[in-house]
């Protein structure tokens, strides 16, 4: 049997709206019985082609995400841009998600969302994300830390086009992260389909991109790519953005090799 330390008091986990790190980090503490339910003992070994090292990427994080991206996109991985998204409320309680990666500009990352979902909110609190990439079957990782913003309404209206039509009644109808009572979804659909008169035979019916709608930017100050090695000795490479030290200064990548 293992034991835990836990706060007394401790919240109903079910009532996430109330939860804070005060409920999280208290001082008081009982012990309570903890039985496994799961143990998980094996070890599969890592084996990539050749090592990644600090002199062999690219001096851009974001070149180096294109070309390692460009790579696993050729068959290799099954949609390679699903990537973790973390985000932070204001009272510091974590949440992630899988979502799209949708577009790789000069700046950064892009994915696009409901503007009134619970990321979204999170995102307006606390301005800052982490992204995961996972590729197993090439056993490469990407970790990205950086800053948010939203992107144009130009930008979303561009990709917003780009959808098919069912996705598009889909942004309409979705209250993001609200509770939805059974039979309220299709409904929903049907109500947008008859505001903008949608005719699913007719190729050129189209919906517009409703303003509760849009893409963020992640613009990483901090980008690591990961690659397997045998034995857990993995190869890490870590970009950090160092801050100019006067108006005249390009922003730099320092690029180092961290400890598995």
């Amino acid at each position: 049997m293992i034991r835990l330390r836990f706060p007394f008091n401790r919240p109903c986990l079910t009532q996430t709206s109330q939860l804070t790190l005060s409920h999280l980090l208290g001082k008081r503490f009982m012990d309570i019985p903890i039985h496994k339910e799961l143990l998980i003992t094996t070890h599969h070994q890592y084996l990539s082609m050749g090592h990644l090292t600090p002199d062999a990427v690219h001096p851009s994080p974001l070149q180096q995400f294109k070309t390692w991206f460009e790579h696993v996109s050729d068959g290799l991985v099954q949609e390679p841009e699903a990537m973790s998204l973390a985000t932070v409320s204001a009272s510091g309680i974590p949440s992630v998600r899988t979502v799209l990666l949708k577009e790789l500009d000069s700046k950064g990352f892009v994915f696009f969302t409901n503007y009134e979902s619970r990321k979204a909110k999170e995102l307006a609190e606390c301005p800052v994300a982490a992204l995961s990439f996972y590729w197993k079957e090439v056993k490469k990782q990407v970790r990205v830390v950086g800053k948010v913003e939203k992107v144009c309404q130009q930008e979303s209206d561009d990709y917003f086009k780009t959808r098919p039509l069912g996705s598009k009644i889909g942004a309409w109808a979705s209250e993001q992260s609200r509770v939805a009572e059974e039979g309220s979804i299709a409904r929903r659909v049907e109500e947008v389909k008859q505001k903008f008169g949608v005719d699913e035979n007719d190729v050129t019916t189209d919906v517009p991109r409703p303003e509760f709608w849009g893409g963020f930017r992640v613009i990483p100050q901090e980008v690591e790519f990961w690659q397997g090695q045998p034995s857990r000795l993995h190869d890490r490479v870590r970009y950090t953005l160092k801050t100019p030290s006067s108006p005249d200064e390009e922003p730099t990548w320092v690029i180092e090799r961290l400890y598995p």
